[in-house]
Formats: structure tokens, sequence, C-alpha cells
């Protein structure tokens, strides 16, 4: 089949933050999605499509609201752009007695028992996925970077594969899962892979190679839409983008602009390099799929698989080496203080990490864990 790529500037971006609801007094999740849109529509009628507002969406679960940005071309556009979104969010929800939360999961909620949103394409997802799909109580963030040419899409995709590790070990959140740690850093990451088309990607040597693997998913009845493939890694046609959804939902806006830095940084680079007449190297997908467990169970602790030929190196090792080879691409996209903010990841500790001290310092109580979550949503 043929699926046309649409017209992009090369490294605009796109960011998407899944933020939960979550009860003031006993900081448990909340499905008042509805009450909080209702409050939105209220407030800000001129603006409305549809009924709906153009960058604050709902979810497939009632505790959930997503913020999504319009096109940008520089990260601090991009994180402006949310952060205006979360001022409208968070002047809705306040009056219902809510709080906003971000984490790969919450830590304490029970996963069963949370509302999905009334819509067909939700109930056939549990339908056909029956326990997995409805234990899907995980929150991510997104960053889309436009591609100038569809056959760049294949060749980028495969060098962000070489960079999940480092992704996923930044972003790790999710370490509690109905209210037991896990022993994981991201607990999301393995939760989500169990749906179907979810997980790593496919890497096909053409755009056309792409297209055929679609239409058997079409033909085969896997999928009735483009966007019914969950990869963590994806191109996404009708915007011309690729779009990356390896992170966890992080807490602040500061975490966000930073590896939404490293995305757009990464694509640029990868981009020049095809433009040059290069090649983007790859890994065996064993090598791979191992680099995703890893960043998963130990988060900032993994040691990483670097090329085909077995190197490994510590993950934050890794990654700072590739903070300063990207420091002349960040200049130039106008992003060197958010990629620089990578770093300070790397000193404070990833959020999962947080979490756990927190949870250490108030004898295991999860709800101290909440309140260190909401009030870092705050801060932004």
């Amino acid at each position: 089949m043929k699926i046309d790529f649409a017209q992009s500037e090369q490294s605009t971006l796109g960011l998407e933050w899944e933020i939960a609801l979550v009860d003031k007094e006993s900081g448990e999740l909340a499905a008042r999605a509805n009450d909080v849109f209702a409050n939105i529509t209220a407030a800000h009628p001129d603006v409305m499509e549809d009924g709906e507002h153009p960058h604050i969406k709902g979810e497939m679960l009632q505790n959930t609201v997503e913020l999504v940005t319009g096109v940008n071309h520089t990260v601090s556009e991009g994180t402006e752009d949310l952060r205006r979104s979360l001022n409208i969010l968070r002047e809705a929800s306040e009056p219902l007695g809510l709080d906003l939360l971000c984490a790969g999961t919450h830590p304490f909620s029970n996963s069963r028992t949370q509302v999905v949103t009334d819509k067909e394409r939700y109930a056939k997802l549990v339908d056909r996925t029956q326990w997995w799909g409805s234990q899907m109580l995980i929150y991510g963030v997104h960053v889309h970077v436009g591609l100038d040419h569809v056959s760049k899409a294949m060749p980028v995709l495969d060098g962000l594969v070489n960079y999940f590790p480092h992704f996923q070990a930044l972003s790790a959140s999710s370490p509690y899962w109905n209210g037991e740690d896990t022993g994981y850093a991201s607990q999301r990451a393995l939760m989500f892979q169990q749906l179907p088309t979810a997980g790593l990607p496919f890497q096909f040597p053409t755009w056309e190679a792409y297209e055929s693997y679609v239409q058997d998913m079409f033909t085969t009845g896997v999928i009735d839409a483009t966007n019914e493939i969950r990869w963590d890694i994806r191109p996404v046609a009708g915007l011309g983008t690729i779009e990356m959804r390896i992170c966890d939902g992080m807490s602040t806006l500061e975490e966000i602009g930073a590896v939404a830095a490293l995305t757009q940084c990464l694509v640029e680079d990868f981009s020049n390099t095809l433009n040059d007449g290069g090649t983007i190297p790859t890994m065996p997908p064993w090598h791979i799929q191992e680099n995703k467990w890893r960043a998963a169970r130990y988060g900032l602790d993994a040691i990483i698989i670097l090329d085909a030929a077995g190197k490994e190196q510590l993950v934050t090792e890794h990654t700072l080496e590739l903070l300063n080879k990207l420091e002349p691409v960040a200049a130039k996209l106008g992003c060197s203080d958010e990629l620089a903010s990578v770093e300070s990841i790397l000193t404070k500790g990833a959020s999962y990490q947080r979490q756990r001290r927190v949870a250490a310092a108030n004898n295991g109580e999860l709800r101290a864990v909440v309140r260190e979550l909401v009030a870092e949503m705050a801060s932004n």
C-alpha cells in the first residue's frame, strides 16, 4: 500500500505530555477528565474545535489528560507551549479538588479499577487484549521531530533505536506498581510492550518495505488504522515526523526539555549524515532488546551495549560523551541550555531514584511519593 509522508520542515518539534488527575486528599487517581474538560470548555469557549481544546486532549483512561503542542522550531518554544496548556489544565482542575501528577505509573492506585473513556477504539482494545489491555495504567512523554524527506524515516528510526537505553534511563519514573516496588526503574516500559504492535520497532531498509509491513497488518486484521502501530519509536506519515515514545512520564518541563533537546539533536545529526551521503550504523535486534531490558531494570546504573561488536559502557558515561558530541548541533538548533539539562538529571537522579529516596525517608509510605510528584509538577 502507498503511504504518503507529509511535507515537514527538518527538525521541527512537537511534544505530547500525559498527565494524571489525583485526588488532593487521598492521592488516589481520580476519573474526572470529563469534569475537567467541562471546566475548560466553559472558560475557553472561543478556542474549542469540535467540542475539544486544540492542545488539551482526552486519553484512554478517565484519570488522564494529554497536553499536545503545535509545531515548534525550538525546544524552548515547545516547553512554553506545554506550560500554557498546563496552566489552563491547572485552573480547570483545582476547583474540582484535583492535583496533577506525572510519572510512568501511579505508585499505588489499583490498575484494574480505573475507568476507561467511553470510545469504541478503547473498548475494542480492551476487548481484544483482555487482562493486559486493562492494565495500561501508564503515562509517557512523546517527542515528534520533523523530517524533510520520506527517505530519512527508516534510517533515522534505526539511529534512534541505538539510543533507546539512554532515553529510558533518563526518564525512568515507574518503580512502583499497585503499591509494590517492582525492583525495576521502569515498570511502564515492560507493561506497554505487552500490547499487540507495541514495544520495539521492526527495522526496514526502505520506506517501501515499511509500507509492505503496514499492508500486511491491515490484510491480516492486526490493525484498522496506522496509529494502532504503537512502537516505542515510529514514523508518523500524516505529520511527516519521527515520534520518540520511549520516555516514561516526567514531572517537570526542565526534564521534558532535556529529552526533547536530545531527540531533536540526534535527529538533526542523523539528517546531516544522510545529507552528506553517509549511513547510520545499526545493532542486531537481540542487542537492542537487551538494552531495553537493562535500562528498564537498572535505569541510570545500566551497562549498555554500544555496537554490533558488543562493546559495553555505563549508560551515564556514554550519555556524557554523547552530550559533548552533540553540543555543536544543539547550538545550531538553539537548545544548548536544554541539552545541558540532561546532565542535571544525571546529577540529581532520575525520577525512579528520587521516588525511592522519598519512600525510604517515609518508612515506605507511597502517599509521600505522590505528594512529592505533585510538588514537582506544581513547580512548573
